[in-house]
């Protein structure tokens, strides 16, 4: 893992994903939402109880026209920061434009 230490660790990275997939996507929809609490004591949890576990829903026009796979692969690669940093899970749902 390549740790950055440009990202806080004691405040959510909410409002910076969403402004990484807002500047990436234009959604008309987003929904960024810090599930790690849920996650407290499990593998892959941090301490913190912070930035460990998110779910993205998330509707572009960016995402038409592509499979399932290539639309995972474009929000990784935006948030890929975070997962370089600590983010241990994202789940991912896409909704319609």
């Amino acid at each position: 893992m390549n740790l950055k230490t440009n990202l806080p660790t004691d405040t959510s990275w909410q409002p910076l994903m969403v402004a990484a997939l807002t500047n990436s996507f234009e959604p008309s929809f987003l929904e960024v939402i810090d599930e790690s609490a849920q996650h407290a004591g499990h593998s892959g949890a941090s301490e913190s109880g912070l930035n460990s576990h998110f779910r993205v829903l998330i509707a572009s026009s960016h995402f038409e026209k592509l499979n399932r796979v290539q639309r995972h692969r474009l929000v990784y690669d935006s948030l890929q920061e975070f997962l370089d940093n600590g983010l241990h899970a994202l789940a991912i749902e896409f909704r319609s434009n």
